[in-house]
């Protein structure tokens, strides 16, 4: 059994404008120390730079630390009227953790404009036909959105294969090695990861990568191949987001035509 003990937990946050904000997880470092003291952030933002998040257990599907054999309902432990952005614990056995959040539906309304940006900035292109095809670009567009969003991050020097823990997420993104096994006198290491829907991988799917070291950012867009798999080399330095969204027509649906299935998952060296 792990070892863990929550301080506090505390996460604010509004939906706010979604446009091409990325949404994700980050600790306030990624490799501790046994029993030292983890912070984990919601951050919303560009270019990997993120602002708070603000919201409260309304907003909350899931919110999950997974400590190998053990896993965590973090969600119990939040307020109605929490004010506040972090999360704060302490683990007391060296591995690889995984938090894992997943939102509730957020409804959202943009102009036909405003919505043809986004679908085009977030590679959308089976939206964008079928609003096209059935002579809806000209009107705006509806949807329910909501996050998948998880963080790796180690305690100590002991790697675990918790890395590549199914978390139910319903857009989940998952390394196919343990990013902490990539040693620091490493340059380059290929990296594979895998993207899935509904436990199905996702094929010819935009992914991007962002890389975030010395307070500058550097992106990639990749397309899955047909196993939903992405590959890119990383360095052990500064931090790493991998990112890619969803959407799903929904027929029938009185408020909304779309809905969108926001997913991140971050690692880092620093």
């Amino acid at each position: 059994m792990k070892k863990f003990l929550l301080f506090t937990a505390l996460i604010t946050g509004t939906a706010g404008l979604l446009g091409a904000h990325e949404f994700w997880l980050q600790p306030n470092k990624f490799i501790y120390q046994w029993g030292e003291i983890i912070n984990i952030r919601l951050l919303v933002g560009e270019n990997f730079e993120g602002e708070n998040w603000n919201g409260n257990k309304n907003n909350i599907n899931s919110l999950r630390l997974y400590l190998g054999d053990a896993t965590d309902d973090l969600s119990k432990r939040i307020s109605d009227t929490s004010q506040g952005d972090s999360l704060r614990f302490a683990i007391y056995d060296e591995g690889t953790y995984v938090l894992s959040y997943n939102s509730k539906n957020t409804f959202i309304e943009l102009d036909s404009l405003k919505f043809l940006a986004y679908l085009q900035e977030d590679g959308l292109q089976e939206a964008i036909d079928y609003r096209a095809a059935n002579k809806e670009t000209a009107s705006p567009g509806r949807e329910y959105y909501q996050r998948s969003v998880k963080t790796l991050f180690q305690v100590g020097e002991q790697t675990s294969a918790l890395y590549k823990k199914d978390t139910g997420l319903p857009l989940e993104i998952t390394p196919g090695m343990n990013p902490y096994d990539v040693k620091p006198n490493d340059s380059l290491v290929q990296m594979e990861v895998k993207v899935t829907f509904q436990q199905k991988p996702l094929i010819n799917q935009l992914v991007k990568i962002w890389y975030r070291h010395n307070d500058q950012t550097i992106k990639q867009e990749l397309t899955s191949d047909s196993s939903g798999v992405v590959r890119f080399t990383v360095q052990p330095t500064g931090r790493w987001m991998v990112s890619t969204v969803k959407m799903v027509h929904l027929p029938g649906d009185p408020k909304a035509q779309w809905q969108s299935y926001w997913g991140s998952c971050t690692w880092g060296y620093e």
